[in-house]
């Protein structure tokens, strides 16, 4: 690969309007932020319980630093591992229900490094078309063959268990819990129930279910009542949570199993003493403050019921991420520039990211939401949508 083609590849994305650009954050993420000097109202988050300002976080986190230092100064199987880590493992699969869980530095490395290991040669992974790229990525690093169905297609599953029932040694089937473009949700009922029944592990990405879905935001296994028929939970604490970090609650066998295994947690340093402490205080406030999931979900209901009133297609969403379905690429951008002109930062998904016909605004609720930042938003959507002639 020269240089050359990297300068080509760069232009192509950009003069087709398919690059990121950088904005530049000068405040605490909340709804009415800084960006870039400019004072907005920010629909774009995933700071769905508005936990990143939350002064019991912040104050762990002060008090872990005085106590700790900076950081752990190792990976966590050599010295890296401080009794805050233990904690917040212990904390977090007595939330999630299970027998254990592993603190991996990212979502995404969470499912890149546990994937990999948990399904290899003479395995089948059975994926479900709209995961996560981090999902995505996980199946490509492993050596296991691999088979696509499409977006929850319980039948067509069931064809593809059915047809290679006794011709691998284990099969694994991978999903999102709450799909990230859309907003909605995978039925993990029935996916364990086809597990039971063709012998196949499960794997579910609750990235997005955590703090949101399930009793006091539990998530996506709670949301269904199946405890115990699920093998492997997922999540990250960089969305309602408020931090960051990636995790696997699951039996003691598997997160040891993990633990030894898993490449992206045994050779990436532990998290800092701040993030751990911020981690275990998020646990916490979510128990302590059950109004907070269900501010979520009465902002949720109002903004989509109105955002429909006003003649917006937001698609199959059934969670607080709502996109606006605009469809053409173009448009959507126009659609984002009108909002920022309006004084809101939500921002276009456009092809690649999602097919050439399915340009969307994709915005996302939080707790922190009032009730005159919505109405202020719906108002703007409303002024954009006619001008650009999409409602």
């Amino acid at each position: 690969m020269s240089k050359e083609f990297i300068k080509n590849q760069l232009r192509e994305l950009k003069e087709n309007g398919f690059d990121w650009k950088k904005r530049i954050l000068q405040t605490a993420s909340k709804p009415h932020a800084r960006f870039d000097g400019k004072d907005l109202l920010l629909m774009c988050s995933n700071n769905y319980l508005g936990l990143t300002n939350h002064p019991k976080l912040k104050e762990a986190s002060i008090k872990a630093v005085e106590k700790y230092g900076a950081g752990s100064g190792s990976v966590r199987v050599i010295s890296g591992t401080m009794d805050l880590h233990v904690e917040l493992e212990e904390k977090l699969a007595k939330f999630k229900g299970t027998q254990s869980s592993l603190i991996f530095q990212t979502g995404f490395a969470a499912n890149a490094g546990s994937i990999p290991q948990l399904a290899g040669e003479g395995d089948l992974i059975i994926s479900d078309e709209l995961n996560h790229g981090s999902i995505i990525d996980g199946v490509r690093l492993s050596k296991a063959e691999r088979k696509v169905y499409t977006h929850k297609n319980m039948e067509e599953l069931e064809r593809v268990l059915k047809e290679s029932k006794g011709k691998f040694k284990n099969i694994l089937i991978a999903t999102d819990g709450v799909f990230s473009m859309d907003g909605d949700i995978a039925p993990l009922d029935e996916i364990a129930e086809l597990a039971h029944r063709y012998d196949a592990m499960t794997y579910v990405d609750d990235a997005h279910g955590d703090g949101v879905l399930g009793k006091n935001g539990k998530g996506i296994i709670d949301h269904f009542h199946v405890h115990g028929k699920i093998d492997i939970e997922m999540g990250t604490f960089s969305k309602a949570f408020g931090v960051v970090g990636g995790y696997v609650a699951a039996d003691q066998e598997i997160c040891e199993f993990l633990w030894n295994k898993a490449r992206t947690f045994l050779l990436s340093g532990s998290h800092p003493p701040a993030v751990v402490a911020a981690c275990i205080a998020a646990l916490e406030v979510i128990e302590e403050e059950p109004e907070l999931v269900k501010t979520l979900w009465s902002n949720t209901k109002y903004y989509k019921k109105e955002l429909q009133s006003l003649g917006f297609d937001i698609g199959v969403s059934e969670t607080p991420i709502t996109p606006l379905m605009i469809g053409d690429s173009v448009k959507a951008q126009q659609f984002s520039k009108e909002l920022y002109k309006a004084g809101i930062l939500a921002l276009p998904i456009v092809f690649p990211m999602v097919a050439k016909d399915k340009a969307r605004i994709r915005t996302i609720v939080t707790a922190a939401h009032s009730k005159e930042d919505l109405d202020f938003a719906l108002s703007a959507f409303e002024k954009a949508g006619k001008k650009l002639e999409i409602i």
